[in-house]
């Protein structure tokens, strides 16, 4: 089959590679009919997750059709559509019986695409199978469903839950690409008083608009924690989240939110960020952090299907599969190319 292979910091190809099989009695091998590149992902090729081993297939985002499965598999069988989650789960250990999929003990957690071969791909083997898929009911379309794998879970558990979100509150979003974006439309779900976004990309400002944010702020131009204040009688932002992974994204969220708020990080970062605990002690912060578990999905699968959540409004490029390279490229210059989510199928 092919594949897009990792063969080192900012280098990646288009490769034949052996098709995936059934290793253990709870795999499933899946057939890909659409798949999406991730922010994540383009952390790898930079370098900022040194765990991921040169030879990997990249991916963890999938909709498709099963292949073949295991023999302790029961509950699928080929021929049907799932959602190939970002986090695969044993469902046994103590995270995993806490709902913590993320941080699974039993060889689960982020594998796809990072300790093992991933999505990107025309087939791929998932572990822990029943666990790490989600049957997609009848009538839904690849491109929302798609949506589900990691960005709308993530911005939701570890963005809006973590953050506290309540009803009233004043919410900054800070990075509005697709996690950002996820953000705004999950925030929505909470009917907070303003959401404000900030960003340097005026198109990703734009799109954050017509998702819901009531503010936009670019800080190049603009005083973000100044505008903020003014919009919360001189206080800050109840809920900051990071949604970029940089220093600079992470410390501005620190100077947005008022005192007793909550800083929520999703970004992932491949740098050391200051915390001005100098600052922070006294003002009663409280600082999230967090790999998605997942537990939301089938939550936010059933507001999919019913159009509280409109996921495919993501989507701006598609590609076929075999143009993942130029997919790529769009997908890196979204500053240049306005692009949020791609999708490429079969």
């Amino acid at each position: 089959m092919k594949a897009l292979v990792y063969h080192g910091p900012g280098i990646k190809s288009w490769d034949d590679v052996p098709d995936p099989r059934i290793i253990e009695p709870a795999d499933a091998v899946i057939g890909v009919d659409a798949t999406t590149i991730c922010g994540t992902d383009l952390h790898i090729l930079e370098g900022d997750v040194p765990e991921c081993a040169v030879g990997r297939i990249l991916g963890h985002e999938a909709v498709g059709t099963v292949e073949a499965v295991g023999s302790a598999v029961t509950t699928m069988r080929p021929g049907d559509r799932v959602l190939v989650s970002c986090i695969s789960a044993c469902g046994r250990c103590r995270f995993c019986r806490e709902g913590h999929y993320g941080q699974c003990l039993g060889g689960g957690g982020w594998i796809l695409g990072h300790k093992i071969d991933g999505t990107q791909a025309e087939y791929v083997r998932v572990p822990f199978a029943e666990n790490s898929t989600h049957p997609i009911p009848a009538g839904m379309d690849d491109e929302s469903v798609l949506m589900l794998a990691d960005i709308l879970p993530t911005a939701y558990e570890v963005g809006v839950v973590n953050g506290g979100t309540e009803p009233g509150d004043t919410v900054v979003i800070v990075g509005v690409g697709p996690i950002g974006l996820s953000a705004i439309l999950c925030a929505r779900l909470f009917s907070p008083a303003h959401i404000v976004a900030v960003d340097l990309a005026d198109a990703r400002l734009e799109a954050a608009k017509q998702l819901g944010a009531d503010v936009t702020i670019n800080p190049a131009r603009e005083d973000a924690v100044a505008l903020v204040k003014s919009l919360t009688s001189g206080l800050g932002a109840d809920v900051a989240i990071e949604a970029v992974g940089v220093p600079d994204t992470f410390e501005m969220c620190t100077r947005l939110v008022r005192p007793g708020g909550r800083v929520a990080n999703v970004g992932v970062h491949g740098k050391p960020a200051t915390l001005h605990l100098e600052d922070l002690w006294i003002r009663n912060v409280t600082i999230t952090t967090g790999l998605v578990d997942t537990w939301s999905t089938p939550t936010l699968l059933k507001l999919v299907r019913s159009g509280q959540l409109e996921a495919s409004k993501f989507v701006t490029h598609h590609f076929k599969l075999a143009d993942i390279i130029e997919a790529y490229d769009i997908f890196s210059r979204a500053n240049e190319t306005a692009a949020l989510k791609v999708v490429l199928h079969k």
